[in-house]
This record gives C-alpha cells, structure tokens and sequence, in this order.
C-alpha cells in the first residue's frame, strides 16, 4: 500500500505573521482614512453646575448634601479629572467646537466615527501628568495601537502604545474590518468604546472614556453617520469611582473642609467612600445632563454603555419605547462595560425622564430628562 505524500506545513514565521495581519488590516481599511487629535487633559469637573437638583426643580435634600455640597469630611460636586478632548490639527493649541448635537457628551471624549472599510487614525497628544493611553474596543489594531500593558512578549518598538509619557505624542491605527461593524440581524451602526488602559481602574475612573460608532458598509453618509437615523444620542451610564482615582488626595485637599478629618482607605461599607462613587450621566448629575432634544417621528438612535466598575444598570426611557435585541421595550439591562444600541421613533411631545432604575442609583443622581418637540 503506498503511503500518501505528507503535506508540507509553512512555518509561521514572525515575518509571515505581520503579512498576513498586514493583509486582514489592508483589507479591512479600504475605504476613508479618518484623522482624529486627540488630547488627555486635566480639568476640575462639576457634577451638578447649577449647584440644585434639576429633576425635582428645587435645593438639594440635606441627605443630597452630604454628596453636592462641600462638608468637613466630604469633597462635594467638583472633582479633579482626566478628560479626553479633541484638537483641530497636530499643534493640538485650538480645541475643536463641538457641534450643538454633541454637546451632550459632556466629560465623554470624542465621538470617533467610521463605516467597515475605513480606518481611524488618531493622533494622542498626552497633556496631563501622568502616563496615559487609548485602548479600543472591537475594532483592528496592531501591537504598537493596542494601548494596554502586559507581558505580551512585543519588543520595545510596540510598546510606545502602553503608557503615553506627559507631553508626548502617539499615532494609533485602528481599521474597521468587517467583524468590527454590526452583525447580520443588527442595526445599520453599533457602539463601541474607547479608555486609557494603562492602569486601566484609576484612569478610567479619572475620566478616560469615549465612543466609537461603525456603520455598515452602503448605510453611511460620506461623515460615517447612518443613512437610515435622523438623530443620535450617546449616553454613557457612568459609575466614577473616585476613591481609585489618581486624583482623589488633591480632591480631598482641594474641596473637603476639613481635609485632614477625611478617613483613607475606607472600604464599599463606608459612607465617606459611597459619597465618592458618583453616579452620572455622560458626567452629570440630577437631571444636568442637556440637549437630548428630538422631534416627534424622526428615527432617534440612542448608544448606551456603562463604566468598568462592578456595575448593573437600567436604562429607563419614559413616555416612549424603543427597540433593542430584537425587542420592543422601555427598559434596557447594562452591565460591567457593555454597550447596547436601541431605536426610537417618538410619538408622545413633552419633557420626560430618562434615569436608572436602580434605585440607589437614583438616588444618588443617575437622573436625567429629554424633550421630544
């Protein structure tokens, strides 16, 4: 009996290796090249500018408080961040206007926009004090635009992307391959993320967040926005735990009264560490968050994600429903980092609330209104 020829195996060799990543990435970015500037910063952010509770039209309760305004052992509504912020061109010296439809973000970064084929580029300028990154979600990247840490074996050329040195400067590549954009079944666009992921905890909770929308391939307008949507909407259930973040001596020091009364290391049990696990919305509080304003039957697609704490939450629409996971609902289910998109055609005029139905959420603030005209 003759003994079939034995079938030659090619090495994978590391050369091989980014030949074939550079095809997949080759093909997954042929369509429109989309620059961004993108700036890490430190600002002091106000939860609750107004300095009253908007959702009931009145002063904050004394046990509100406790959380919005400064005491002896607590720090108040103004926190020291760490923000991403979006620049006009490589000298990141004039900070780009965000449109009137995006003001909504709020402490969010900026909105990172393309349709599967494209390729984002996004030139990292570290202004703040500490090394920083950006780590995306879903999308195609390479070692050196990956933004995150760890034994990885990659040699010193692909570790620039781990942790952005104060004043320096980073190019990251992130093709939209097919697997980035919706599914079969889904929507024409999909929500994404993107975090610093250095020390992935403290900068997140500092503020280092934002979203990343891909439309599919024949649904995009020539800026990557759906064809089939007339308004958008991303809301970010944010859980900031400032006990871990980087900046929450200074903000004791900053905005406690009396600083040297406030306890450290207290744990979850501890009201001193419930009064700085901030519940927002975009980073507002206590109906803050504006410009969620729509019309009476347009199509409106809402992008819902949580933060990266141990979260639940539920993202509750009233006066009106939307459709999510091939459901009609007004409830929707968010948990650690995940990100959900729903439509919605409004039918019912009037200003209404949008919170979460957790209730100790809130409580503390997790509150907010839109108007549909």
């Amino acid at each position: 009996m003759t003994r079939p020829p034995s079938r030659q195996r090619t090495p994978i060799t590391p050369a091989l290796l980014a030949m074939l990543l550079a095809g997949c990435a080759a093909t997954a970015g042929s369509g429109v090249t989309r620059t961004y500037y993108v700036a890490a910063e430190v600002v002091d952010w106000d939860y609750a500018p107004s300095g009253s509770n908007r959702i009931t039209g009145e002063p904050f309760t004394a046990i509100d408080s406790f959380i919005m305004a400064p005491q002896q052992e607590f720090l108040g509504r103004v926190y020291r961040k760490a923000i991403f912020r979006e620049y006009t061109d490589s000298t990141f010296t004039t900070q780009r206007t965000r449109p009137p439809e995006w003001e909504h973000l709020g402490i969010l970064g900026p909105l990172l926009r393309g349709a599967v084929g494209d390729t984002i580029r996004v030139v990292f300028r570290n202004k703040a004090d500490r090394p920083y990154s950006m780590h995306p979600h879903g999308v195609f990247y390479h070692k050196d635009s990956e933004g995150a840490p760890y034994d990885d074996g990659s040699g010193d050329a692909n570790k620039g992307d781990d942790g952005v040195a104060p004043g320096q400067t980073h190019l990251y590549t992130w093709a939209i391959p097919e697997r980035a954009g919706p599914a079969p079944g889904e929507k024409s666009s999909i929500i994404w993320m993107y975090h610093s992921h250095t020390h992935e905890e403290q900068d997140v909770n500092a503020g280092l967040i934002g979203p990343m929308i891909v439309t599919a391939p024949g649904k995009a307008r020539a800026d990557g926005s759906p064809t089939d949507v007339d308004r958008e909407f991303v809301v970010a259930f944010l859980e900031a735990d400032e006990n871990v973040s980087w900046y929450l001596e200074e903000n004791i020091n900053a905005h406690a009264l009396a600083p040297k009364k406030v306890p450290r290391g207290v744990t979850f049990s501890d009201f001193h560490y419930l009064a700085n696990l901030r519940e927002s919305m975009n980073g507002f509080s206590f109906g803050h968050l504006e410009g969620l304003t729509m019309k009476r039957g347009e199509r409106v697609r809402w992008y819902v994600f949580a933060n990266s704490n141990f979260e639940m939450h539920a993202p509750h629409w009233h006066g009106q429903t939307v459709v999510a996971n091939h459901m009609r609902t007004d409830v929707l289910s968010l948990t650690t980092m995940e990100m959900v998109t729903a439509d919605m055609v409004p039918d019912n005029p009037g200003t209404w609330l949008f919170h979460c139905h957790v209730a100790p959420h809130q409580l503390a603030g997790m509150l907010a209104t839109f108007k549909v005209e």
